[in-house]
């Protein structure tokens, strides 16, 4: 039974999968197509130009003006493995992504593991020590990162010679203590943990059996968002500190409004996204099927 129910919601995340990268590579095609700028090219501004290589230009970008057109044709290309090729860099989308992203995924795991560990030291400590003040240190460190860019966190990382990577993990962390501290204060505060530590139960029983096990689906899915914060924050983290990744290959491309290039990184924004988040439920419904199975 519980291999059924743990098959049936991974069928139902890769259809959730499937439908929303569709849906979000068709919605973001359709926002780089209406954006100002569109269909402007810096080669056009040479003076030295003729009008007949003006309109050569502007013929290149032409088939992306129909939005419908141009995402059928990345469908079927899509179907047969192309992904299309990025004009401004003149080279297949393919071979871009396969060499920027080992980097840029190697880089979110760094900053996800440790964004999501000192979140939840933090926050464990916060919620365990309660002794008075004991949470405003946690608390300032927290608020300094989110007060501060992405982009000047990596400039102060860059100056000090550290790796970016270190650099999306403070990006990370304050998002992850916040939500986890209240949400463990919470869980402690309820009823059946009060009657655990009324009848004598040991700190670790209680916090793994009665406040972690309870608040596991939340922090399932806090693990699952903290990619796409991750992600989100390598863009400037990357650019800043000149790292090869998809991040930066993503604000190349917005500026030079590749739209091949940018739908791809859309697709495989909201893909990472997704499947973060559905192996997250799919190993809580292995670990806790009776939560899943309430939720289905």
């Amino acid at each position: 039974m519980l291999a059924g129910l743990t098959w049936k919601v991974f069928l139902r995340q890769a259809r959730r999968i499937l439908l929303t990268a569709l849906i979000g590579g068709l919605l973001g095609a359709t926002l780089v197509r209406l954006g100002p700028g569109f269909g402007v090219d810096e080669r056009e501004l040479d003076t030295r130009l003729s009008q007949e290589s003006r309109q050569a230009i502007r013929s290149e970008r032409a088939a992306d003006n129909n939005i419908g057109m141009f995402y059928v044709r990345y469908l079927k290309g899509l179907a047969k493995g192309d992904l299309g090729f990025s004009r401004s860099l003149n080279r297949p989308v393919t071979e871009l992504l396969r060499e920027r992203l080992p980097l840029t995924l190697g880089s979110l795991g760094y900053g996800v593991l440790g964004g999501v560990s000192i979140g939840l030291a933090l926050a464990l400590a916060s919620a365990c020590w309660r002794v008075p003040g004991s949470n405003i240190a946690p608390a300032m460190l927290a608020g300094a990162c989110l007060a501060v860019p992405a982009a000047v966190i990596a400039l102060l990382f860059l100056w000090m010679n550290v790796p970016g990577r270190w650099a999306i993990a403070l990006v990370v962390f304050p998002h992850v203590y916040r939500y986890a501290k209240n949400l463990l204060v919470a869980t402690y505060q309820s009823p059946h943990v009060l009657a655990a530590q009324a009848k004598g139960l040991s700190n670790a029983r209680i916090l793994f059996a009665h406040v972690f096990a309870p608040a596991a689906p939340q922090l399932a899915a806090l693990v699952g968002i903290s990619v796409s914060l991750a992600f989100g924050a390598s863009i400037p983290i990357e650019v800043i500190s000149d790292t090869p990744g998809v991040g930066q290959l993503a604000w190349k491309a917005a500026l030079d409004r590749d739209l091949p290039l940018l739908v791809n990184i859309t697709v495989l924004v909201a893909l990472m996204t997704l499947v973060a988040n559905s192996l997250a439920d799919i190993a809580l419904a292995a670990w806790r099927p009776d939560v899943t199975r309430e939720a289905a």
